[in-house]
């Protein structure tokens, strides 16, 4: 496996640990249909190789990700395809469950161990992706944000934050929008190491490389076993259950409203505004 031929994602191979890097640094890595898409067929295509021991997950740029890309979904420059199939509440929650569950869940429940390398910011569903890895490790300067309460969203389509704060810094984190910086968020257990910004590749490759040294079906049958204990635990039925509420916040009057108000004034600024309020220029 070389240097791949995908026009968003980048895939490298370095002895048994593979490389899928996301490639939209011009938009910070926010998540278009077709970098969904081909991260999903990446990350399936590194599994299903029996060298590779060891995946991680990076974005190209100053940020993770941005969380999804907005400007596909609504304002002037929204596809006209997606906007047609998400007008009904039944046309939205396929689209949703399709693109962003079902893909999340694919990288979650694959055999091969995976690592996140998180840079600059990390929000919303690029905080739900990064989430479906099994480690994280973040540079210093990394922030964590989920400001989609007041964006009138119920957060984005998994809830992870239960799952990785613990519930009372969960709620605090969602009501506020509050961002978390790296080494809060490794106090609370959300990534496993903080390391310098520009050593952040290095670190993570030698953890990743440290890792694939280890038996290969060993460590994917100890991850199966976590993976099954925290489902046990409820995780995917409350993955289950959150998804619905997510879909019914898109009907309340609340969110119906404040999206009417944007469509008038012909232009999204203010929901991105919020979402890349505290980002760099």
């Amino acid at each position: 496996m070389g240097e791949s031929a995908f026009e968003t994602v980048h895939v490298t191979r370095h002895g048994n640990v593979a490389r899928v890097t996301m490639n939209r640094p011009g938009q910070r890595n926010a998540q278009s249909m077709q970098l969904i898409d081909e991260l999903g067929e990446a990350m399936a295509v590194c599994d299903g190789d029996g060298d590779v021991h060891v995946i991680v997950l990076a974005g190209e740029g100053p940020a993770f990700s941005s969380g999804h890309d907005l400007k596909e979904l609504v304002g002037p420059t929204a596809d006209p395809e997606l906007t047609e199939r998400r007008s009904t509440p039944e046309g939205r929650l396929a689209h949703e469950e399709e693109q962003y569950v079902d893909h999340c869940l694919a990288i979650h429940d694959l055999r091969t161990p995976t690592v996140a390398e998180v840079q600059g910011h990390c929000v919303a569903a690029g905080l739900m992706l990064a989430c479906m890895c099994d480690l994280i490790v973040a540079a210093e300067t990394a922030v964590f944000q989920n400001p989609v309460v007041r964006m009138t969203g119920a957060g984005v389509e998994l809830l992870v934050e239960p799952w990785e704060l613990g519930a009372r810094k969960a709620k605090e984190f969602l009501f506020t929008g509050d961002p978390i910086d790296a080494m809060e968020a490794w106090r609370l257990g959300l990534v496993n190491r903080v390391v310098p910004e520009g050593s952040l590749t290095a670190e993570t490759m030698a953890l990743a490389e440290r890792i694939a040294a280890m038996p290969p079906v060993t460590v994917q049958l100890v991850k199966r076993s976590i993976n099954k204990t925290l489902d046990l635990m409820g995780k995917r039925d409350a993955f289950d259950f959150h998804f619905m509420l997510h879909q019914f916040a898109h009907d309340t009057a609340t969110a119906r409203t404040a999206l009417e108000a944007r469509r008038q004034k012909g232009s999204m600024r203010e929901v991105f505004a919020e979402r890349d309020k505290g980002f760099e220029s």
